[in-house]
């Protein structure tokens, strides 16, 4: 497998190696930010037993909310496709974009105008200090891909997207596919 170099967009898959890291076992980021000073990334598929509306009462809607990694787990962050509906968003890459004004997103909640398809709630993010990411890169941790969803990114089922990503890496990959997430199972 071709590795490429991390940046903003880019995908990273959680080596089945990494077996027993409870933060990123079968994970799945998003990169919203890689540079020099470091990264910041959203995991896609771990779901927790939030709604939006369990932590934003006043949003009363049932969208999902994942932990989006370890830090800052007591602020909520989101990625959406619908710039043009939510000020001051930042683009990430291909049509993804990250934060903006959440009382607009409330708003539209509100008025239905979005839905669970158009963007995507966290707990917390994943982040990496200048240099650690590559130090990660190195010891076999992450797989490096491009985002070929491109702003599907936000609909993609999280339930098998992980086993997807080992089918499709083939070879060594494929066994994993199929392997209980906690060996201790099999």
């Amino acid at each position: 497998m071709v590795t490429i170099t991390p940046k903003k967009g880019n995908l990273l898959i959680a080596e089945p190696t990494i077996i027993g890291d409870m933060s990123f076992n079968r994970s799945i980021i998003l990169l919203a930010d890689h540079s020099a000073e470091g990264s910041i990334g959203f995991i896609l598929n771990k779901p927790l037993d939030y709604t939006i509306n369990d932590l934003v009462p006043e949003v009363e809607a049932k969208f999902k909310v994942y932990n989006g990694g370890p830090v800052e787990q007591d602020n909520l962050y989101f990625i959406h496709k619908i710039p043009e509906l939510i000020p001051n968003s930042i683009e990430i890459s291909l049509g993804v974009y990250w934060g903006g004004d959440f009382n607009k997103v409330a708003e539209l909640i509100a008025k239905e105008v979005i839905n669970e398809n158009d963007i995507k709630f966290f707990l917390g993010y994943s982040g990496w200090d200048a240099n650690q990411l590559e130090k990660e890169l190195k010891m076999n941790s992450w797989v490096v891909t491009e985002n070929i969803y491109k702003n599907e990114i936000i609909e993609k089922n999280y339930e098998t997207f992980w086993k997807e990503k080992m089918l499709e890496f083939g070879d060594n990959y494929s066994i994993w596919s199929n392997a209980p997430e906690n060996p201790n199972y099999n």
